[in-house]
């Protein structure tokens, strides 16, 4: 594999940009330590990277989730989650929520959109997914933005 001369490494980001890397980081802890399922987060970082085309957060995603021992039937169809009939409602309330947020286009989430999330999560949980969902976005943004290469090992 090529590498693209334009392109700055993950490892590079973190040790030129320490302090906005350690804030990230620092943001998934807070959600590993709040409780929210890992499983479940590694599925929505998943979706939303897949949503935003980023080749380094999909595979980096996918590596964790297989560490994880997650269903490789549901990494297989995550990205046509509504119709695979894998996931179970708290799964698909979270990918509903993730695509949500991640497709604002400047409008706020409205009620019917909470009303979903609230059937499965309660509201500690929810903040912990709208976490994981903003902070997957913005690592996609610098991902995708200063090309990363996926991460193949």
């Amino acid at each position: 594999m090529t590498r693209d001369p334009t392109a700055m490494t993950y490892d590079a980001f973190r040790r030129s940009q320490t302090t906005a890397h350690d804030a990230l980081i620092a943001l998934g802890k807070t959600v590993d330590d709040g409780g929210l399922e890992k499983d479940l987060t590694e599925l929505v970082k998943l979706r939303v990277s897949q949503m935003n085309g980023c080749a380094f957060c999909v595979q980096l995603h996918l590596n964790i989730a297989r560490k994880l021992a997650v269903d490789e039937v549901k990494l297989d169809l995550v990205s046509a989650w509504r119709d695979a009939g894998v996931f179970s409602p708290r799964e698909r309330a979270a990918f509903q929520w993730a695509e949500r947020l991640t497709r604002l286009h400047g409008e706020e989430a409205c009620d019917a959109d909470t009303a979903g999330l609230h059937d499965h999560f309660d509201d500690r949980e929810a903040v912990l997914l709208t976490i994981t969902i903003g902070t997957i976005n913005a690592w996609n943004r610098i991902a995708r933005g200063l090309r990363f290469a996926p991460p193949l090992s």
